[in-house]
């Protein structure tokens, strides 16, 4: 043929084919890699399988694939058949003969273009549209579960009448099929109108009618469905204003409706409602009559009526009858929010007690007495001293302990001790050799509980441990020690093979084991390894001779992301808290059941609410929450994981909570009775503290009962911010056990303060029961302070401390040098009407870089102590020497006073005893070492001449005045009494607590 080009022609290149060696080799390559595409994904679901059957939750990981799998699949095929039906209808609805215009010449190339593919371009289409409706769909398990599951709470609001199961369970599966239907309508109704556009059926410049009454017919029922879809989001939105949040001055995320939602919004979503369905039937009646004149007008008229019946006639309600007289209008709605927010956050129950602030006893005596039985006033602060433990009991670089630790209870020779707790955990940072065999096959596990008496003190301000040193011992008796699950391990560990684990080491040199349990992943199969090698990016797994018969793949190891994962429909507190239970260590989980859907019930996000001191510090603190914004929250699971197997138990906690009952029916056999749990299990169960803080903050508003009070905001309170610090976050909630006013006994409990918003003095002292397994655990007493009267709060109570002189040059003398003062957690205790505070005070500084306790501050009644004990505090405020007596030191051994004697000779030595020993106290705080040695030398050498001169005396019958001495000195210079009354260190070097590595 001649060329048609208009000019030359130039040589032909012939542009061969690739041999077959190439086509093979791109084939291959191909292949591969799509098999390699393959086998990553396969990895992913392999190992998720592989693990959920390693902790035998199993079904958790079936149901909720199953579950995906399913919604995938059916709402990806009702979007792809609802799209793909429209396109093919307007397809099949064109018009046979095109008219004769440049639009259409135009489109005649598009349609002749796209006429070989239009079945795979359908297929595409639908395929795509398919995928994303079924993706989004997947996402949806959650809210398909608790509809299908969903159990009645068994309450219904008090508009509607309703169970809640309706607004929780049913209306969020309602709203998402109704998005659903408008998302189908809208695809398939761009589809439509494209497709006809392209056929003819549509036009835009050709000239005559717009539209072919087949394309015309088509859109129309289009339109008709999604207007019909809106009749029903109308009537929905009535059942949507009981849970729907708002702005109101009372309070912040209002829920419910209010005097303009029931008298404007629901009779305007009623009306709207008609409308809707009469301009429906309008667009469907455009099958018979042809023309869009009637839907067209019936549709304006629905807009015109939403602006004006939606959205003026409310304004016009709240301006013109509610805001005139608003208390009288909203008085009945905010009852109805009070009780709901009041029962959905458990908080319906509490006690609020009038409360004087001022002491009714005279007698200081018996106030002093009462002290004791009031409070086992915790002085060792477990935020402040993680690094005393660390530096005392951490033995090898290669353990560590949470930056923050625990408070817990045990019963110590008859009597329950309130007790700091830490684990001593693998911290591989410390490991002086870094490489993949240590971090992951030697390396694998911490060792040994560490614990120390709460209320007490050791020497030098030391804690007093009750259990320690490597391996550990003391009051907790034997137990599993090893860590292999904690806080802080966070990498994954391959145990059980021929590589042997580093167990611990003493004096004898290091001790290797080798894990003995059933937790974690079998290696031996080839498969496992390749899926683990793909699934953790580290090949070494695949053909590491460290690896054989016997060995297991841990991870997924701290307690509160293993719950998470078998239980993925829980929030998780933000506290996990290790216990000594049955000769196990167990890692005690707190999980809360939560909805959004509690009608009149005001939400809380519970990121914000949970937050405090501790938490801007600790992002390990933070609650893990499913949901961050809520209106009902239960602890309804108690939950722990062994630290050496793994192990997970779900136990139902709280029995009556339908959400809790819903999930249990959706997920059978995950969750245990709450008789199954043991009695040596229940006595570490405690209060949970995320919980406690949505508590107390929905407190400061929601203590009122009454409608105009609450209205008038007067009676509002805040959580103060923490005073020991300059964060400016909220003071944390405390452990401690203690009484109120109406208790007859002491008991472990959880409290905080509240303060008038924006005043500083105390309005209110909350706290909540937290004994497990007796019949007062999780009532909440609040007592009110009066209004008529200024009682210091905790900022007051901390300036009033920094401020008075004697204190103010104590504590500069004590930042003396490199020193910094830590103040510990200020405690608030009511007793006999009035508020005592007490605030340990530590110093960090010198050669020690961790905080010892130096001081104790107490103040009472306006008197204001500062003392090296608590005991000697309490004493100073009181005037007078409480009857209980001092507790014994860390070691055993109770400690007395310097004895003291009229014997001149024996007064001289005991002087000479009295300057060694204060001279020893500076050595050790330096430390110097070597005038410590000499100081505790010059010690030993001046007791005993007190006792030469005393024995002297009393074989002669003259002892001074004839008056022998109290006690007998000791010679023995460990024993001698330091500044805080326990015993001192050894002479010969640095305290025997020091580390050994």
């Amino acid at each position: 043929m001649p060329d048609r080009g208009g000019g030359p022609t130039g040589p032909r290149i012939r542009v061969g084919r690739p041999s077959r060696r190439v086509r093979t080799l791109l084939m291959t390559l191909g292949v591969l890699a799509v098999l390699g595409m393959a086998f990553t994904m396969f990895a992913g679901f392999w190992t998720d399988w592989l693990w959920y059957r390693s902790v035998n939750y199993s079904s958790v990981f079936t149901t909720t694939l199953w579950t995906k799998i399913g919604l995938f699949f059916v709402f990806g095929l009702l979007m792809a058949l609802a799209v793909g039906f429209n396109i093919w209808l307007a397809h099949r609805l064109r018009p046979p003969l095109s008219a004769m215009s440049m639009e259409q010449q135009s489109l005649d190339r598009y349609r002749m273009g796209i006429a070989p593919y239009k079945k795979w371009l359908l297929f595409g289409i639908t395929a795509l549209v398919g995928l994303i409706a079924g993706a989004s769909a997947s996402g949806q398990w959650r809210t398909w579960l608790m509809w299908v599951n969903g159990v009645p709470f068994g309450q219904k609001d008090p508009q509607f009448h309703l169970d809640v199961k309706f607004y929780a369970f049913d209306l969020p599966w309602y709203r998402f099929l109704l998005g659903f239907g408008f998302a189908a309508v809208i695809l398939s109704l761009i589809a439509a109108a494209l497709t006809h556009y392209l056929y003819g059926g549509l036009r835009v410049t050709s000239p005559g009618a717009r539209a072919t009454a087949s394309a015309t017919g088509h859109l129309s029922v289009l339109l008709g469905v999604f207007v019909a879809l809106k009749a029903v989001a109308y009537w929905l939105d009535r059942y949507g204003l009981a849970v729907k949040s708002s702005d109101f001055k009372a309070t912040d995320n209002w829920t419910g409706l209010r005097y303009v939602d029931a008298n404007a919004y629901l009779p305007a979503k009623t009306i709207l409602f008609c409308i809707a369905v009469i301009c429906a039937l309008l667009f469907f009646a455009t099958l018979w009559r042809r023309t869009w004149q009637l839907p067209v007008i019936g549709f304006g008229l629905m807009v015109l009526s939403a602006i004006l019946i939606g959205g003026l006639y409310p304004a016009i309600v709240q301006k013109f009858q509610v805001q005139p007289n608003e208390q009288a209008k909203e008085a009945p709605y905010v009852e109805k929010n009070l009780k709901a927010t009041r029962e959905a956050y458990g908080i319906d129950g509490t006690q609020v007690t009038e409360y004087s602030g001022t002491s009714k006893t005279q007698d200081k005596a018996t106030l002093r007495d009462d002290v004791d039985a009031t409070a086992s006033i915790r002085i060792l602060d477990p935020n402040i001293v993680s690094p005393t433990f660390q530096q005392l009991q951490q033995i090898r670089k290669y353990y560590a302990f949470p930056d923050n630790l625990d408070v817990d209870r045990y019963r110590v020779d008859g009597q329950d001790q309130d007790t700091v707790i830490g684990l001593r955990e693998l911290n591989l940072a410390g490991v002086d050799k870094q490489n993949w065999i240590n971090n992951h096959f030697r390396y694998t596990h911490g060792y040994g509980v560490v614990a120390a008496k709460g209320t007490a003190a050791g020497a030098e301000g030391r804690p007093a441990f009750t259990e320690s040193n490597l391996p550990s011992k003391g009051v907790l008796g034997s137990y599993e020690q090893r860590i292999y699950y904690g806080e802080k391990t966070t990498t994954y560990s391959i145990v059980g093979g021929p590589q042997k684990e580093i167990d611990y080491s003493d004096d004898n040199g290091e001790k290797t084991t080798s894990y003995e349990g059933k937790s974690g992943v079998n290696l031996s199969s080839v498969v496992n390894r390749a899926a683990y090698a793909v699934a953790f990016g580290e090949p070494q797994i695949l053909y590491s001779g460290a690896i054989g018969e016997g060995s297991r793949v841990l991870y997924n190891r701290t307690p509160k992301e293993r719950v998470e994962a078998v239980a993925p429909w829980l929030t998780i507190d933000g506290d996990a808290y290790p216990a000594v239970v049955d000769g196990k260590i167990q890692w005690i989980v707190d999980a809360y059941t939560t909805t959004n859907g509690y009608p009149y019930a005001s939400r809380t996000t519970l990121g914000d609410t949970t937050a405090d001191s501790l938490t801007a510090t600790n992002d390990n603190r933070a609650v893990v929450a499913q949901q961050n914004q809520v209106n009902y929250i239960r602890n309804s699971v108690k939950a722990t994981v062994d630290a050496y197997t793994g192990e997970v138990e779900l136990y139902q906690w709280d029995t009556q909570d339908p959400v809790l009952k819903t999930w249990m029916k959706a997920f059978p056999g995950t969750v245990e009775k709450k008789s199954a749990i043991s009695d040596s299990l229940m006595a570490h169960l405690r209060y949970p503290q995320d919980l406690f803080k949505v508590q107390r903050e929905l407190l400061t508003r929601y203590h009122v009962k009454d409608a105009t009070t609450f209205l008038s905001g007067s009676e509002v309170w805040q959580v103060p911010d923490d005073p020991t610090n300059k964060s400016g976050d909220a003071v944390p909630p405390y452990y401690l056990s203690m009484k109120m006013p109406d208790q007859k006994a002491q008991a472990f409990s959880l409290t905080t303060t509240f303060t008038p918003n924006g005043r500083d003095n105390l309005s209110a002292f909350m706290a909540v029961d937290s004994e497990a397994g007796t019949a007062d655990y999780g009532k909440i007493r609040v007592l009110k302070l009066p209004t008529s009267t200024t009682v210091d709060g905790p900022k007051q109570v901390q300036s009033q401390f920094n401020s008075e002189q004697d204190i103010a040059e104590s504590i500069r003398l004590l930042r003396g040098g490199d020193s910094e003062v830590e103040y510990g957690n200020l405690l608030t205790v009511p007793l006999d009407g009035g508020l005592l505070y007490v605030e340990p005070v530590y110093v960090r500084g010198g050669g020690l870089k961790y905080p010892l306790l130096r001081k104790v501050l107490v103040t009472y009644g306006g008197n204001t102590a500062f003392e090296d004990t608590l005991e000697e505090a309490l004493n100073k405020v009181f005037g007078t020497e409480g009857t209980v007596p001092t507790p014994p030191s860390d070691d055993g051994d109770t400690t007395t006073p310097p004895p003291t004697s009229t014997n001149p000779t024996v007064e001289e030595a005991l002087k000479d005893a009295q300057e060694a020993f204060t001279a020893g106290q500076e050595a050790l705080k330096k430390p110097d070492w070597d005038a410590y040695a000499q100081a505790q030398k010059d010690l030993e050498a001046a007791l005993q001449r007190a006792a030469k001169a005393q024995a002297a005396a009393d074989a002669s019958g003259s002892g001074g005045s004839g008056d022998k001495a109290t006690s007998s000195p000791s010679p023995n210079p460990s024993t001698s009494p330091n500044a805080g009354g326990k015993p001192a260190a050894s002479p010969s070097g640095p305290p025997s607590s020091s580390p050994s590595g």
